[in-house]
């Protein structure tokens, strides 16, 4: 399985608009896609906490920034991990050991995502030339970084 996460028209940049073709070409070569879709909940902690009020429900940053495959399953968060009770159950019922992210961020909700199924079980490989920050290289490299002692160096795919 591989999970596309936040590839979204507000995080596409300089930094990150490398991803979005390998993102389309990559989801071909797996049978099962989920791509996640970040929206910013009227209360939200980001708007709360930080002040954060971009990606809004209907906004022009939440949109997909790719073309998802057709076989792709979009799924809506309103927080950094995609990883949920209902996704879990979907992944034992399924038998399935891996899984495979790539997306925006790298220091935040990939990272997130990855710990998140790790700590389940679930062996998280981030492909990393398929991850970007769009906070620039500096946060990609110390995700990664930080990915590499949370998650291990083998499940990182440079």
């Amino acid at each position: 399985m591989l999970i596309v996460v936040d590839v979204q028209t507000g995080f596409v940049n300089e930094h990150t608009r490398h991803v979005v073709p390998v993102v389309e070409r990559l989801q071909e070569a797996y049978e099962r896609v989920h791509a996640t879709r970040f929206v910013n909940a009227p209360q939200s902690p980001y708007r709360t906490f930080l002040d954060w009020g971009r990606f809004g429900e209907g906004s022009a940053d939440a949109g997909l920034a790719f073309r998802p495959a057709a076989h792709a399953v979009i799924v809506e968060k309103h927080v950094y991990s995609c990883v949920t009770e209902e996704l879990l159950a979907e992944l034992r019922r399924e038998g399935t050991t891996e899984v495979s992210l790539c997306g925006i961020d790298t220091d935040a909700c990939v990272l997130v995502t990855a710990v998140d199924l790790f700590q389940n079980g679930i062996r998280p490989v981030v492909l990393a030339q398929a991850c970007a920050s769009h906070a620039g290289p500096e946060h990609h490299a110390a995700g990664l970084r930080l990915l590499e002692r949370l998650i291990g160096k083998r499940q990182i795919v440079p």
